[in-house]
């Protein structure tokens, strides 16, 4: 009842899934994933024990395909089962249990696993694969997101729209350096779920992207006298203290902490800030 990719990134420091689904609150139901481990969706009728306990086995070095198969052969209801499974290297692995509805079917190759159950067609898993495959320049959030979207547009789920997630996880890679989860974002119930997924992350990205050290601006000059006015407009006067702590107390209100640098501005967080004031 929900179509799928599991995926690692091509240098393997991230792992992900994302999901999509005629089903509430998909997200709180398929994905799992551990930072250096891998990445693993169960759906169809799906089975939440896979979860732990195919992270458990990924964490002892295990093929993605073994994965797969030491956790259907000890379940009893795999005829109605489901699997995507990546591990920290080699091959993704798919399963479709022979009880799954029509249409159902996975693929896989290196780093990468797309399934799904009750589609309108194979044409779903082609069009994702395919786009996966075609944007290995993209940030890995994006990339994932787009092959779920061209899944979507393929048809998807041929029972509707529902709800859609997308998981990243890398070592460190979470809010402000103590988590692994980089993003968890879930559309629970929403009549285009995969294009507001697509908001959020735009959103998300916006608040937590790391800036990009080439495009930092050196707050001097006319830049920092700028930004001086704009803050004072806001209610962060001139007080004495510094600009980077007047810019800072602005910045934890509008959640932009994250993308700030001592002695410079990120041009996403100086747009921000013009378009506030």
């Amino acid at each position: 009842m929900t179509f799928s990719i599991v995926a690692r990134s091509d240098d393997g420091r991230m792992h992900g899934v994302a999901v999509a689904s005629k089903f509430l609150a998909v997200g709180a139901v398929v994905p799992a994933a551990e930072a250096e481990v891998g990445a693993l969706a169960t759906q169809a009728y799906a089975n939440l024990a896979y979860r732990p306990q195919g992270l458990a086995f990924l964490r002892t070095g295990l093929a993605a395909a073994d994965v797969v198969a030491g956790l259907v052969a000890a379940d009893s209801g795999r005829a109605q089962r489901q699997l995507g499974v990546v591990g920290a290297d080699g091959e993704g692995a798919s399963y479709t249990g022979p009880g799954c509805h029509d249409w159902a079917g996975g693929q896989a190759g290196t780093g990468w696993a797309v399934q799904g159950n009750i589609l309108t067609g194979p044409e779903v898993l082609d069009e994702m694969r395919d786009a996966w495959l075609a944007l290995a320049d993209r940030r890995f959030a994006d990339r994932l997101l787009a092959a779920l979207s061209a899944g979507d547009r393929a048809g998807g789920d041929r029972r509707g729209r529902q709800s859609a997630a997308l998981l990243v996880v890398a070592r460190g890679g979470g809010y402000g350096g103590g988590s692994d989860v980089v993003l968890d974002l879930r559309v629970d119930d929403h009549p285009d779920p995969v294009t507001e997924l697509a908001r959020l992350l735009d959103v998300h990205t916006m608040l937590f992207g790391r800036p990009d050290p080439q495009t930092l601006l050196d707050l001097t000059g006319d830049l920092a006298d700028e930004v001086t006015a704009l803050l004072g407009a806001l209610g962060y006067p001139d007080d004495g203290s510094g600009l980077d702590d007047r810019l800072a107390a602005w910045a934890g209100v509008e959640n932009l902490e994250e993308r700030l640098v001592p002695a410079r501005i990120d041009p996403v967080v100086l747009a921000h800030l013009r378009a506030q004031s």
